[in-house]
């Protein structure tokens, strides 16, 4: 089950950049792109509801799983890193892991999920920066456990 659902991750993330590109936002893997998954964001959600005959009003559950693997690869592109999974785990789909380089493991579906559900509090290109992927300097530690 575990190389299924990481082969999911990447048939995912294909999946959503070919929707997006196709409904006039930019998605090329690119660390500019997160703003266009924010505005996607603003446009079809409003804190934890999908706006009415909009993109996520159907299908919501893997459309925000492939957005989330969208943003995890745009990092790992980016960065460098490897995906994990849990095929044992119930919601394993949820707790995907990218391993970072510098030992750093972040959860972007779940990103996604809490920028579903919380609004621009939880914004996907600020999840970006705090990585690193604007260059700006930021201490991820603070956020982001480091593996022992």
């Amino acid at each position: 089950m575990m190389t299924s659902l990481l082969d999911d991750i990447h048939t995912s993330a294909q999946w959503i950049a070919r929707a997006l590109n196709s409904s006039g936002y930019k998605a090329d893997f690119t660390p500019g792109s997160l703003r266009d998954g924010e505005r996607f964001m603003d446009e079809h959600s409003d804190h934890g509801i999908a706006v009415a005959g909009g993109l996520l009003a159907t299908g919501l559950g893997p459309s925000l799983f492939a957005l989330g693997t969208y943003v995890g690869e745009t990092v790992r592109q980016t960065l460098g890193g490897a995906w994990a999974a849990d095929g044992d785990d119930s919601t394993a789909e949820m707790n995907i892991a990218l391993h970072l380089p510098d030992g750093s493991i972040i959860w972007p579906v779940q990103r996604v999920i809490e920028r579903f559900r919380n609004g621009p509090e939880d914004s996907i290109p600020l999840y970006g920066a705090a990585l690193g992927l604007t260059g700006t300097s930021t201490n991820r530690r603070r956020w982001f456990r480091r593996r022992g």
